[in-house]
């Protein structure tokens, strides 16, 4: 199942970057900026090759929802396989895409579902000049937030990326039922940005306009939103939090009740810290997460 891709040469010999959105079939601003690039990038300005999609799950954008029919999530079924299901054979070809690459760039969303607040983050990777560079792309990126995580959750377009020592980062950038046009120009300056800190571009990166928070967390499912503060039942989904508010552990942070609100269930924060994901759709599933909260005193990267 070939991606639809954008294949840009630059006038000159250099690195090879690949930059995807559409993971999920309803995180939207990726696929804007992604386009607003191919329209823009100039191939007498650039050195090397960058390879653009901006859908890579078309079946599940088709449907108008996170996944295909298959109902697998592509962000964990890869590296996939050639003759399993729709999303089983996507994460086939995207996983042979990335190791073509020498450096990778996966725009996502909150979907239709959740909102995340703008950041960008890389796995922890062993390799030291993998992880350098990765901290590089993500300072370059110019998003407010810098989240280093766990290095050993597997199936996903990162974990790809990790196995073939790829430097790799992800952006998040809102969600929700709008398309803001401030997350796809946010997108298409960073990923610009990080062309001018790889060399693909002429002329520096720009400096954050302030200094980002940077939190690295290396401890097991570090990075694993969907398993933050599950919902103990499916029901209505209260939100007592906002996005980007401090919070204190056992502070609560929502309720959920059932159909007729004779069943409430209070959710408290299990720690301290940023509430940098929330579930705003109000209809919620058993396990699934209502927010994620970066804690804020885990352990920084070096200067």
């Amino acid at each position: 199942m070939p991606l639809a891709t954008h294949h840009i040469e630059g006038h000159a010999a250099g690195p090879h970057l690949l930059i995807t959105g559409g993971v999920h079939g309803d995180e939207f601003e990726p696929m804007v900026a992604i386009r607003s690039l191919i329209a823009r990038l100039r191939s007498d300005e650039l050195r090397g090759r960058v390879t653009l999609v901006p859908v890579v799950n078309e079946a599940a954008f088709r449907r108008g929802q996170r996944t295909a029919e298959d109902g697998l999530d592509l962000a964990r079924t890869c590296p996939g396989r050639p003759d399993g299901s729709v999303t089983e054979r996507v994460a086939f070809e995207l996983s042979a895409l990335i190791r073509t690459a020498d450096f990778y760039i996966d725009l996502h969303t909150g979907g239709v579902r959740l909102k995340v607040s703008p950041l960008v983050g890389y796995m922890l990777h062993q390799n030291a000049a993998v992880l350098e560079t990765q901290r590089r792309m993500a300072r370059a990126f110019g998003l407010p937030i810098i989240w280093g995580t766990d290095p050993g959750l597997d199936g996903r377009s990162l974990s790809v990326a990790r196995d073939a020592h790829v430097p790799a980062i992800y952006g998040e950038y809102l969600g929700g039922d709008e398309v803001d046009p401030a997350g796809g120009e946010a997108y298409v300056g960073g990923c610009t940005n990080v062309m001018r800190e790889l060399g693909l571009l002429p002329g520096p990166s720009w400096p954050p306009r302030t200094p980002p928070l940077v939190v690295e967390d290396s401890r097991p499912n570090s990075g694993h939103m969907q398993v933050n503060h599950p919902s103990p039942c499916d029901g209505f989904f209260a939100s007592d939090v906002k996005l980007g508010q401090r919070v204190q552990a056992g502070e609560r942070i929502g309720t959920v009740c059932d159909v007729l609100g004779q069943r409430v269930e209070p959710i408290h924060a299990r720690y301290a810290g940023l509430v940098i994901v929330l579930h705003t759709f109000h209809r919620i599933d058993a396990g699934s997460s209502v927010a994620v909260i970066l804690e804020t005193g885990a352990n920084q990267p070096p200067p």
